[in-house]
C-alpha cells in the first residue's frame, strides 16, 4: 500500500487504522427493502386470471367449480405456482409414497380434457389453497399474490445490498470523473474496453466483469466493489481473490482498486490486513467522502 501512503503521507500502520476505524455499519436506503418496479411487473401478466380465480372465494362446492372455470378459462392455471410462492412453469409432485408415483403439472397448458382440469382441481385442495379460498380466508388473489412477490422479492436482499455499495460507489467516481474529466465503464468488459477506448486488455476468463473501469491518459483503473456488514468465510476468500486479481492486473500496467466497507470486516482483519500489505489501493466509504479517489487519479 506504499503508493496510497505516500500519496495521503501516512505510514501503513496509520491507515490501516484509518481504514478499520471507519467502516460503514449499514448502507441501507430506501430502495433496498422492496423492488417494486419487479414485483409489479411479475403480477401484471397474470392479473386477469387472479381475477377470474377470485370467482372461486367462498364456495362450497369448490372443486366443481374450479373444473368449470379452468375449462372456459384453462390459463388460470399460469397464476397457481405464485399463490404457492413458487417459480417456474412446471411441477412434478409425489403422489404415492409406496410406489413412488409422481404426477406432472404443466402450468403453461393453454387447453385441458375435463380429466385434467380435476386433476389441477385436486392441486388446489391437496396444496390447502382450495380451504383458504373455501374459508373466505384470502379476500382478492391480486393482493395476496402482490404480498407472495414482496415476500420472495425479499430474498434478493443480500444481493441488493451488493447493488447498493456499486450505486453509492458510482456517485463518487461519476463525480471525480467528470471534475477531472475522465471517462469511465461501468461494468467493464475486455470487449467493450475495447470497442470504446480501444484499448486490449488480457482476461483471466471470459466472462469477467469489472464493477469500474477509468481511463486516464495514460493509464486503466480498475475498482471492484463491495459492502460486507456480517462477518464470514467469504471475506477471506474475497480478499485472496483481490490479491491474485490486483496482481494479475498489475502485470498489464492497470492499477487495481478496491473498495470495501462493512462492519464485517472488524471481525476479519487479518486477510483484508494481507491484501493492504501487497496491493496498491485499499479504500473504503469515508475515504471516497474526503476525495481520496480524486488524488489517486489526478
Amino acid at each position: 500500500m506504499k503508493k496510497l501512503c505516500a500519496l495521503l503521507s501516512k505510514d501503513e500502520d496509520e491507515l490501516f487504522e484509518d481504514i478499520k476505524g471507519s467502516f460503514k455499519k449499514k448502507i441501507t436506503q430506501w430502495n433496498y427493502f422492496v423492488n417494486w418496479q419487479k414485483v409489479l411487473t411479475n403480477i401484471e401478466p397474470i392479473e386477469k386470471e387472479l381475477n377470474i380465480l377470485n370467482f372461486l372465494i367462498g364456495k362450497d362446492n369448490l372443486e366443481t367449480e374450479f373444473i368449470r372455470l379452468a375449462l372456459e378459462y384453462p390459463t388460470i392455471v399460469k397464476a397457481i405456482p405464485i399463490l404457492l410462492a413458487i417459480r417456474g412453469g412446471s411441477l412434478e409432485i409425489l403422489i404415492d409414497t409406496k410406489q413412488f408415483l409422481y404426477r406432472n403439472f404443466d402450468f403453461k397448458k393453454k387447453q385441458f380434457s375435463e380429466s385434467e382440469a380435476t386433476a389441477f382441481s385436486e392441486f388446489i385442495i391437496n396444496t390447502g389453497l382450495g380451504a383458504l379460498l373455501r374459508d373466505k380466508k384470502i379476500k382478492n388473489l391480486v393482493d395476496y399474490a402482490t404480498g407472495v412477490e414482496v415476500g420472495l422479492d425479499s430474498n434478493a436482499r443480500k444481493n441488493r445490498g451488493g447493488s447498493l455499495m456499486e450505486a453509492l460507489v458510482e456517485e463518487f467516481v461519476s463525480e471525480t470523473c467528470k471534475t477531472l474529466g475522465l471517462s469511465y465503464m461501468p461494468q467493464a468488459t475486455a470487449k467493450k474496453i475495447k470497442e470504446t477506448w480501444d484499448l486490449q486488455i488480457n482476461v483471466d476468463k471470459s466472462s469477467r466483469i469489472i464493477d469500474f473501469a477509468i481511463n486516464t491518459s495514460n493509464k486503466l483503473y480498475f475498482i471492484e466493489v463491495n459492502f460486507y456488514g456480517g462477518g464470514g468465510s467469504k471475506l477471506k476468500s474475497t480478499a485472496m481473490e483481490y490479491v491474485k486479481m490486483c496482481e494479475y492486473w498489475n502485470n498489464q500496467d492497470i492499477e487495481f482498486i478496491w473498495i470495501t466497507d462493512g462492519a464485517g470486516w472488524l471481525s476479519t482483519l487479518k486477510p483484508l490486513r494481507e491484501y493492504f500489505d501487497k496491493c496498491n489501493y485499499l479504500l473504503n466509504l469515508e475515504m471516497l467522502r474526503t476525495g481520496c479517489l480524486t488524488e489517486i487519479l489526478k
